[in-house]
């Protein structure tokens, strides 16, 4: 290739890359005045934008701001009305007050006139008062020169010859009031009492318990007794009662404070001595079957005499603690029987009186339930027939009727006072119970002794098996009235310091006698 080729390529060249950049350059300035129009319509736009947002933003404002206002103008007019009204009750309250000091004034006014009068009235009840007592000490003086006793004296001997005259009066009315009263106590108490004892008189058998085995020679108390004693160990811990054996003809003794497993280990010890198969393997067999036996014997017992009290719906544990007193005692008295006996007297004097029969029965049958039990619950065996009773649903009154049959609690109802007297009944049965000759002697000492202490009183005689005592009075020494008196300050004294079933009659007798000889 020739230079001017060359020259003219390169001048080609110079000339495009010329033309190419006038052309960028206009490109580039037609761009920029595009993007500067852009942005000047942007900014048209946006300030546009911004003065229609601030617009709507003061017309808000304005609106809220009336929003404001309305409501601060509501409530500051409830508020003016609030002040309105409380001014208004102020108000009314100030001229209430005006006028209660108005009225309290006035009658200060005449507080004050009031006690000005007062102080003149005492000033001259003052002076008359000691005027009245100027006139009784002349007066008293007088009576003393005229009769010549000092004040003292005389004041001693009218209060004697008062109490004289009121004692006389007041055993004159006592005496009066006990005649009328036993009368129709008496008289009433005899009929329902005649009746219920006519209505019921069942033959009584006291079931004591058996505390004695009898063996068929004296060899047997070696078998009891086993090698090295495991018999008789094995008899006491399979029942808890104790075996005495002791130079008893042949029998054994058996002890023990639970009249139930006193029973379980008399039978069971009579069948192995029946059996004659005594060992300790034997022996727990036998105690367990006699246990089952015993204990359908219990419940059977107690059904017996629900049925023959005709008393149902008792509880079943309730009716099970009654058969166990088919196995207790007192004073030698069967329990069981005492309750049946003591349900058949409520229910017979109930039915005198109107008052449920059933209810009466239902409270005789159950007031000893207590002793089923007392010898393992601490207490009185009234308070535990009574929780007992409570516990498995008897009714209140039957409850009450239990718990104080003995005077652990109070008697509120006539339910509760036949239950008491009932008992008293059935304890008190000639045969009933067997008393220790010692306490029976000791008891009639007693009685003779509280009689004999008093003055006036020649001779005491207990009689009726301590049921009843008879004093003889000095007629010299006391008159009618004062016998009766003394008969109630004879019968007190036994209450407070004598315990004893039922009751004690107490006579004081009073009589002149006029005494000759003819020769």
């Amino acid at each position: 290739m020739d230079l001017l080729t060359v020259f003219l390529l390169i001048a080609f060249a110079a000339a495009g890359v010329a033309a190419g950049y006038a052309m960028a350059k206009a490109i580039i300035s037609k761009k920029q005045a595009v993007e500067k129009a852009d942005a000047e319509k942007i900014r048209a736009d946006a300030e546009a934008e911004a003065r229609r947002i601030l617009k709507e933003a003061q017309v808000q404002a304005k609106e809220e701001a009336l929003k404001l206002k309305r409501e601060a103008e509501d409530e500051v007019s409830e508020r003016k009305g609030e002040l309105r009204s409380q001014e208004k009750r102020l108000l009314q309250r100030e001229q209430q007050i005006d006028k209660k000091k108005e009225l309290v004034d006035l009658k200060e006014i005449e507080l004050l006139e009031k006690e000005k009068n007062l102080k003149s009235t005492e000033d001259g009840l003052h002076k008359r008062q000691q005027e009245i007592e100027r006139l009784v000490t002349e007066q008293r003086n007088m009576l003393e020169k005229i009769s010549g006793m000092s004040s003292n004296e005389a004041r001693e001997h009218l209060l004697k010859s008062f109490e004289a005259e009121i004692r006389q009066e007041a055993g004159k009315m006592l005496r009066k009031l006990e005649t009328e009263t036993k009368e129709l106590a008496d008289k009433k108490a005899r009929e329902i009492i005649a009746l219920a004892i006519a209505r019921y008189a069942g033959e009584y058998v006291a079931d004591r318990t058996v505390s004695v085995v009898p063996l068929p020679n004296e060899e047997m108390k070696g078998r009891i007794i086993g090698r090295e004693g495991r018999n008789i160990r094995a008899i006491e811990a399979a029942t808890g009662i104790d075996i005495i054996i002791d130079d008893t003809p042949e029998a054994v003794l058996l002890s023990g404070f639970n009249p139930v497993r006193r029973e379980v280990a008399r039978v069971a010890l009579e069948r192995l001595v029946l059996d004659g198969r005594i060992h300790p393997a034997r022996i727990e067999e036998v105690v367990k079957k006699v246990e089952k036996e015993i204990n359908t014997t219990i419940r059977e017992a107690g059904e017996q005499a629900t049925f023959d009290v005709g008393v149902y719906g008792i509880h079943p544990e309730l009716v099970k603690l009654l058969g166990k007193l088919k196995f207790r005692t007192s004073y030698a008295q069967n329990v069981l029987q005492h309750s049946i006996e003591v349900a058949f007297l409520c229910g017979i004097m109930a039915a005198e009186l109107g008052i449920n029969v059933k209810k009466a029965k239902r409270a005789g049958l159950l007031h000893d339930i207590g002793k089923a039990v007392d010898h393992e619950v601490e207490g009185s065996h009234a308070i535990i027939g009574a929780d007992l009773a409570k516990k498995y649903g008897e009714s209140r009154d039957v409850v009450h009727a239990i718990a104080a049959h003995h005077e652990d609690v109070k008697p509120e109802t006539i339910l509760a006072v036949l239950v008491q007297a009932a008992d008293a009944l059935s304890g008190a049965r000639p045969g009933a119970r067997r008393e220790m000759l010692e306490s029976y002697v000791k008891r009639l000492e007693d009685l003779e002794r509280i009689a004999t202490s008093f003055t006036g009183v020649e001779k005491s005689f207990a009689i009726q098996a301590g049921r009843e005592i008879r004093i003889v009075v000095n007629s010299e020494k006391l008159t009618d009235a004062e016998a009766a008196m003394l008969c109630r300050d004879i019968t007190k004294k036994i209450e407070s310091e004598l315990t004893y079933p039922g009751q004690i009659k107490v006579t004081v007798i009073r009589e002149t006698r006029a005494v000759n000889y003819a020769k």
